[in-house]
């Protein structure tokens, strides 16, 4: 879902379409490397509702990497979400709004009823503000209740431009090589979902392994 048009800041109408351009231009230039893989793809070729879990500052890369199949993704209510909404949309993505902070609840049963119906929904754990790589619960609630996989995922550029956001966001440079490593699917353990929202470090010490990977 995304605001109405008319609705949208003249900025966001006028500006935006000129930074995808742009953005678009930069990504065509990319080189990128996947690895361990098969576990995602077999999901998707299989029609069942999976999480791709990737941190906040990888969002770009990912996105472009993962656009034109449908998948949803998680984005927050906060204005800098609308940017990123209407981005992802122009790529292919489904947009559920909502986060920890705002439209929790809302998110949540968006999230799954996405993964019921079999469709991959990608989230960033530590989004919409924050703290960096912290695993916040909601994508492993969703998970534990709608009985999916959670595949983890990391990234690393050889070259790339960082913004003083509190994310630090990745932005590659023309040409650079980029290597997108995941994790086997892995299902959310406990008996209830209070269980399931406190196993968090375990899913940040799986996203390490996954940023391993990728550096490897």
């Amino acid at each position: 879902m995304i605001t109405p048009r008319s609705q949208v800041d003249w900025r966001v109408r006028v500006l935006l379409p000129i930074g995808q351009i742009v953005i678009r231009a930069l990504a065509m230039t990319w080189r990128i490397t996947e690895r361990n893989g098969a576990g995602w793809r077999t999901l998707d070729a299989e029609r069942k509702g999976w999480i791709l879990s990737l941190w906040h500052c990888t969002l770009l890369v990912m996105a472009w990497h993962q656009r034109g199949q449908g998948m949803a993704v998680l984005v927050s209510e906060h204005r800098d979400g609308e940017l990123i909404a209407r981005t992802l949309h122009a790529w292919g993505f489904r947009n559920i709004r909502g986060s920890s902070t705002r439209g929790g609840g809302r998110a949540l049963l968006g999230m799954i009823r996405a993964l019921s119906d079999g469709r991959a929904v990608a989230v960033t754990p530590d989004g919409p503000q924050g703290p960096e790589f912290k695993y916040q619960p909601g994508a492993l609630v969703a998970a534990h209740r709608a009985g999916a996989p959670i595949v983890v995922s990391g990234v690393h550029v050889d070259r790339a431009w960082r913004l003083r956001s509190w994310d630090r966001l990745i932005i590659p440079k023309p040409f650079a090589r980029i290597t997108i490593a995941y994790e086997d699917p892995e299902m959310v353990a406990g008996a209830s979902s209070r269980d399931a929202a406190l196993v968090g470090e375990h899913f940040e010490a799986a996203m390490r392994a996954a940023q391993a990977r990728a550096d490897a």
